[in-house]
């Protein structure tokens, strides 16, 4: 199983997964000739992918999945409400729609989309499991339910959102009802709170970690790494290696 976060945080999103014969993309929110330069700087042909996968239709996660579907000849595989959101995006796409909550197979894999607390319509988070192991995928909720740590706790690799400092979100230059947003149930997981999420999801099998959707402006990749390593220095059952996503180059492919 390979994992790579292509593109991190508010102006664009898609992370790339392989495993076994499988190559996915979890969303697609640059343009297509960027993702296609992008899988190519990680040694990935864009020919080669499988499925687009959506976690839901804001425009960071879908700007460019039309084109890219139709250019490569791919489903897009999305929610039912999620695929109505984004008709418009899918005209001569081959759309697989699944329901939320209700795992199916894909391939050689096994894929569990959890919903997850965000405004839109019909939000998930994907778990990915094949012969390899299990991929956890978390971005754009505002709470860790119970749900959501149960479903990520056996995960070999793991993409987490470590969205926002409260501090500087409180300070920044943000409107009031923008932070009251982000900070809301439906916002985004600030990093007080992935750190948390983090130390009950730690175990023997966890072999990398993802730190993504970093704020860039109510965040920095210094304080959110902070946080991670406060977790992963005191732990006794894993060393997972750890990339944080940016907006403008892909991490490491591992």
């Amino acid at each position: 199983m390979r994992v790579c976060l292509l593109a991190s945080g508010s102006k664009g999103n898609s992370i790339f997964v392989e495993s076994g014969e499988t190559r996915l993309l979890i969303d697609s929110g640059l343009a297509a000739t960027e993702l296609v330069a992008r899988l190519a700087a990680v040694g990935v042909d864009a020919a080669a992918l499988n499925a687009i996968l959506i976690t839901h239709e804001h425009t960071d996660h879908v700007r460019g999945v039309g084109i890219l579907a139709r250019r490569m000849k791919i489903p897009v595989v999305a929610s039912y409400p999620t695929a109505r959101e984004i008709a418009s995006l899918l005209r001569k796409v081959d759309v697989v729609e699944f329901e939320t909550g209700h795992s199916f197979s894909f391939r050689d894999l096994l894929i569990d989309p959890f919903p997850v607390t965000h405004d839109a319509v019909d939000p998930v988070g994907f778990l990915i499991e094949g012969s390899d192991g299990m991929a956890g995928i978390a971005t754009d909720f505002g709470v860790a339910t119970r749900l959501v740590q149960e479903k990520l706790k056996r995960c070999r690799s793991l993409v987490l959102e470590f969205n926002h400092d409260e501090e500087m979100l409180l300070n920044g230059p943000y409107p009031w009802y923008l932070k009251q947003r982000i900070k809301s149930r439906h916002g985004h997981l600030s990093n007080n709170d992935s750190r948390t999420l983090l130390t009950d999801l730690l175990h023997d099998g966890l072999e990398s970690l993802f730190l993504a959707h970093l704020s860039e402006v109510n965040n920095h990749p210094d304080v959110a790494h902070r946080e991670a390593r406060s977790v992963l220095d005191h732990a006794t059952c894993c060393a997972p290696r750890l990339a944080i996503g940016n907006q403008y180059q892909p991490t490491a492919l591992f």
